[in-house]
């Protein structure tokens, strides 16, 4: 993945699909570490019902989380890798 910045607010909001083109929902926040600030996941809004088909980790309000190790472009969509959701 490229290393521009990303506005949080331009994330917020935009479609998250597989590089196969399978919608999964849209992006509704990111986790990070404090004390690093490294991005860890995307918490998912409105997943898609293909999502039950993936292995993701959930928060503690059963909210679906998306590693940002599976992001390979930002653009007028977040384009996760699948193999690396599995």
């Amino acid at each position: 993945m490229n290393n521009e910045k990303n506005p949080f607010g331009d994330l917020v909001g935009k479609m998250i699909v597989t590089k196969e083109g399978k919608r999964l929902g849209f992006v509704k926040d990111i986790t990070f570490e404090t004390n690093t600030g490294e991005l860890i996941n995307i918490v998912v809004k409105d997943s898609t019902p293909y999502t039950k088909n993936l292995n993701l980790e959930r928060t503690s309000s059963n909210e679906l989380l998306i590693p940002y190790s599976a992001i390979i472009a930002i653009g007028d969509f977040v384009i996760v890798s699948e193999e690396d959701l599995i």
